[in-house]
């Protein structure tokens, strides 16, 4: 089949796009990062029948996510100057990696266009998160942080909240764990963070802090 693949939307959520697709990034990542990625595909599965998001998408978007996550910092910025990509100038600078989410997504949008515009949306968004995330923004963004094949910090405790707390619980939940991870390391955030944080902590009040509560009871 290969590049006359995905052709409809019905494809492109087929068994045989995903085994191709599964098949040419093991071809463009390193091994550590190919059995990150199939974490990933497991836990947007989980995530997915958890909350009633369509599991087929989920888990297309899950091994898709890091399609352009093998390019070092030049790469990523010729890469997106190749898509004509509009970005912050800041990130293009000092977080490049950031941006291979929206270069994966706008390369995969181009190859074939029959991928859904929420797959894409969620390969996007899915290391800075946004501040209307949709369900399945939101499950991919979580099954990243809480694929089985991570085992630090907090993750233990976060995944025993699936299904146990909302989705938008969760996915706040994880944005706040992440947050705090990259602070504690020193690490520069995404600008866009703390828009993002306030958005949510607003409509929810606190709801970090709530998931916690909720936890204890």
């Amino acid at each position: 089949m290969g590049k006359e693949s995905g052709s409809d939307s019905a494809e492109v959520l087929g068994e045989a796009f995903f085994k191709e697709r599964k098949e040419e990034l093991e071809q463009r990542v390193s091994k550590k990062r190919f059995t990150h990625v199939m974490g990933v595909v497991e836990e947007a599965e989980i995530l997915a029948r958890a909350y009633g998001v369509d599991v087929r998408e989920a888990r297309l978007a899950g091994l898709l996510h890091d399609w352009d996550k093998a390019y070092d910092d030049e790469e990523i910025r010729e890469r997106v100057r190749e898509l004509g990509l509009q970005v912050n100038p800041w990130i293009l600078e000092h977080q490049p990696r950031l941006l291979h989410g929206p270069t994966a997504a706008a390369a995969l949008g181009r190859e074939y266009p029959a991928i859904s515009a929420g797959i894409l949306q969620a390969i996007e968004r899915h290391t800075t998160g946004e501040v209307d995330m949709t369900p399945l923004d939101m499950v991919l963004y979580c099954a990243d942080a809480l694929e089985p094949n991570r085992r630090f910090g907090r993750v233990d405790e976060l995944r025993a909240q699936i299904g146990r707390v909302t989705l938008e619980e969760l996915y706040v939940a994880v944005l706040g764990y992440w947050t705090i991870l990259i602070i504690e390391q020193g690490k520069t955030l995404h600008p866009r963070t703390v828009d993002i944080w306030n958005a949510y902590a607003v409509k929810n009040e606190k709801p970090y802090i709530n998931a916690k509560r909720k936890e204890r009871k």
